[in-house]
């Protein structure tokens, strides 16, 4: 990429005094003095070598250069608006930003998310995913789901899910006991503290290696690569549901174990600006119950 680009102070200077073929139009557009917009032109001209204006004592003309540039400037400053109104415009303006565990945002939310939507046309959801489960009150959000116990330092958190864990394969995968795990691949996700080791333990198996296996950072690898037959998912409730109702994993075990880790959706302790962030927080509250088959 060519770097040697014009100071988009000078070209913003150019656009307005061609636009308007006056500087002093355009130094009252810009808030800037006449003076500072002339100045700006002659350094884009002085930096492109070449007049950009026939300066006449009631106005000005541009010359045969300066009219061929001005639609390329124009579509260029247009571009960089859109992209930055794309990107940033309605980060805390408008969109409800809501930054949210990509596994739970792919298997539980993205499903349910539309009702959302339909229920309140017009307003605008800005989804950040996330693999860790560090709230932090630097990033820029408005709400958090995450995987944990509930308990976030300076932070207030909504239970989402009660979840069970139980083995997930292939339906070609043979297992007929428990113990034909100590010659399967035990697949695991890092950051969940409950996992093979409990439901061994509460399963009653022993002689497999709670350890052993593949690791990965998001639940959807390990789903994945259990369908594909690459080893044994540990699956949670939440989670899983999808991929077992397609058929594309089996449970082998009628053994579910619940444990105490589940999703939340948090809020920064002092609460959150946004207007609409009270609404969404209440449909989600909702939505879980309907998911989890509490009665409100």
């Amino acid at each position: 990429m060519n770097l040697d680009l014009p100071p988009l102070t000078w070209l913003r200077a150019f656009e307005a005094s061609a636009r308007t073929l006056s500087f002093t139009h355009a130094a009252a557009e810009l808030h800037i003095t006449q003076a500072a917009v002339s100045k700006h032109v002659k350094s884009l001209e002085h930096h492109l070598r070449a007049p950009l204006f026939l300066r006449h004592p009631r106005g000005l003309e541009l010359t045969k250069s300066g009219a061929a540039y001005l639609p390329k400037v124009q579509d260029a400053l247009q571009r960089l608006a859109i992209g930055t109104r794309e990107v940033f415009g309605q980060r805390r303006n408008n969109a409800l930003t809501l930054r949210c565990a990509v596994s739970f945002a792919v298997s539980w939310l993205a499903p349910r998310l539309p009702d959302y939507l339909d229920r309140h046309p017009g307003r605008s959801i800005r989804l950040l995913s996330s693999v860790w489960n560090e709230p932090s009150e630097d990033q820029d959000f408005d709400l958090d789901i995450q995987y944990g116990t509930g308990h976030w330092p300076g932070f207030n958190s909504h239970r989402l899910t009660w979840e069970t864990i139980t083995p997930l394969c292939a339906p070609q995968t043979r297992l007929d006991t428990p113990a034909d795990l100590a010659e399967q691949r035990l697949l695991h996700v890092l950051g969940y503290h409950e996992g093979w080791g409990i439901w061994l333990k509460s399963a009653g198996v022993t002689g497999v290696d709670a350890g052993s296996g593949l690791h990965l950072d998001t639940s959807l690898a390990a789903l994945e690569l259990a369908a594909q037959g690459a080893g044994v998912a540990l699956g949670r409730k939440s989670l899983a549901a999808q991929s077992l109702e397609s058929g594309r994993l089996v449970a082998p075990f009628d053994i579910e174990v619940p444990i105490d880790e589940a999703f939340h959706v948090i809020i920064p302790a002092g609460g959150t600006t946004h207007p609409e962030a009270d609404g969404f927080v209440e449909w989600l509250l909702s939505t879980a119950q309907q998911a989890n088959g509490i009665r409100s």
